[in-house]
């Protein structure tokens, strides 16, 4: 029985590698993938995933407001679906990735972040979360040996970012992942610095 699956992973755990992986493996067994993003990811390149260590394909961009279900009918049929950056896909896409599943009876597999940089839930992580029939977590580590889980977005000083929109394209000069502990205490000492610096009052003044 064919099911939707949700890899997540932080910043830098080779989400995108893996997903590329997948799709030669199904290749090499002479099954047909269909590869898909969302449009909002243009890092790249428009249709392309690339991964950190030099993996790359062409993807079907999927915009806000195709449904996935409708697309992939015309695009004739499939053996398995594979998702890059998922995150990105809006809840009503999520549902018809799900539909596709039960309708199709073919796997749907969605690689993407969970969270935000300020450990909130993607409207489509939140989804899949909710509809997937197996989520698995690509682990990653922080700096200080544990598990990652944040993706801490940072500026041109290195310093963390604690205010913005949502979705911030970028990688290694935007993004670290880390752990919780170490997020929290660096927004700690980086509060205490400007406190310092006189950029707003103590508590004691």
């Amino acid at each position: 029985m064919a099911k939707l699956y949700f890899k997540y992973g932080a910043m830098g755990s080779s989400k995108s590698a893996q997903a590329l992986i997948t799709k030669f493996n199904y290749e090499e067994k002479g099954m047909s993938v269909w590869l898909i993003k969302p449009s909002v990811d243009t890092r790249d390149g428009a249709d392309l995933i690339r991964s950190r260590i030099g993996l790359e394909a062409h993807a079907r961009v999927i915009t806000p407001g195709q449904n996935i279900a409708e697309e992939y009918r015309r695009e004739g049929r499939h053996d398995v679906i594979i998702t890059d950056e998922a995150q990105f896909f809006t809840p009503a896409q999520i549902d018809q990735l799900r539909a596709i599943v039960d309708e199709e009876d073919i796997p749907v597999l969605c690689f993407g972040l969970r969270t935000d940089f300020l450990t909130r839930f993607f409207p489509g992580s939140q989804r899949l979360m909710e509809l997937a029939d197996s989520i698995t977590e690509i682990k990653t580590v922080c700096a200080c040996g544990r598990k990652a889980t944040v993706n801490a977005r940072i500026d041109g000083s290195g310093r963390i970012v604690t205010s913005g929109g949502q979705i911030l394209l970028g990688g290694n000069d935007s993004y670290v992942a880390m752990c919780h502990r170490c997020w929290k205490q660096k927004i700690r000492e980086q509060e205490g610095q400007l406190a310092v610096e006189g950029f707003f009052p103590t508590k004691d003044e």
